[in-house]
């Protein structure tokens, strides 16, 4: 293992993250502080409880995971677009490391972005709303795990993408709002039976339920059955990294 190609990489990265600081980091927590200050403070106050939790400390897991998959995506597929833009990835395809590191060095400093930025809104999030975590492990855990297969997700897509419209296509078209549909602001128990059913095909469910339930002990959907699919969505994505790089997929043309 080129432990030496592998930190080159991954420290260009973290260090492109201080370069565009506002835009990394700050924008993102901002924008989530601002949902907390309509959703948890004005409108919450108003709300019932769910589940025995009140609205706004609710909302804060589909918060998190809603920057979190969008970050995760972002991160990794402008990491990778912006070598193939500049023609520096035949730098990177000529040097003596594996596919496997690259993609360490790569989705590794996307991954590490997105929990930073994670958890810089579950500290956000404190001076809104009141919470508990009841599984302080399990929370890191999924989020490390959900940070990390978004990115190799994102990853594809900055292969994928040959402009940088493309790059903004399925964080903007897809996951948001499957996100914001996958019971980030209410608990799919709520709907009628047949939207619960329907509801059950969109994966962002999973995430935010299973991430839901490591705060508060509560789920809409079994959690080993949800830890598995992300195992399963994580390795179908380094499945077809692995056959971009053989191949030479957008990388050598």
């Amino acid at each position: 293992m080129n432990w030496y190609g592998i930190r080159a990489i991954y420290h260009f990265e973290m260090a492109r993250t201080g370069r565009t600081l506002m835009q990394s980091i700050a924008s993102p927590v901002i924008s989530t502080s601002l949902y907390f200050v309509v959703f948890g403070a004005a409108i919450g106050s108003r709300m019932v409880e769910i589940d025995g939790i009140s609205y706004g400390a609710f909302i804060i897991p589909g918060l998190i995971m809603l920057s979190l998959l969008n970050e995760s995506i972002s991160n990794a597929s402008f990491g990778i677009y912006m070598p193939k833009f500049s023609g520096t990835i035949y730098e990177v395809l000529s040097a003596p490391v594996s596919w496997v590191e690259v993609v360490l060095g790569y989705v590794g400093a996307a991954a590490t972005k997105s929990v930073i930025l994670g958890l810089l809104i579950l500290a956000t999030a404190r001076l809104f709303v009141d919470y508990d975590i009841a599984h302080p492990g399990w929370m890191l855990f999924f989020l490390l795990l959900t940070a990390i297969t978004f990115s190799l997700f994102g990853f594809i897509i900055g292969i994928w993408a040959d402009g940088f419209e493309k790059l903004q296509v399925v964080p903007m078209m897809i996951v948001t709002p499957l996100t914001f549909l996958g019971g980030s602001f209410y608990s799919i128990s709520m709907l009628p039976p047949l939207w619960q059913t329907i509801s059950l095909f969109n994966p962002v469910v999973y995430l935010v339920s299973t991430f839901r339930w490591s705060f508060y002990g509560v789920s809409d959907v079994n959690v080993g059955i949800s830890a598995a699919m992300i195992i399963v969505f994580m390795a179908l994505c380094l499945g077809v990294i692995r056959w971009v790089f053989v191949s030479g997929y957008r990388l050598r043309s």
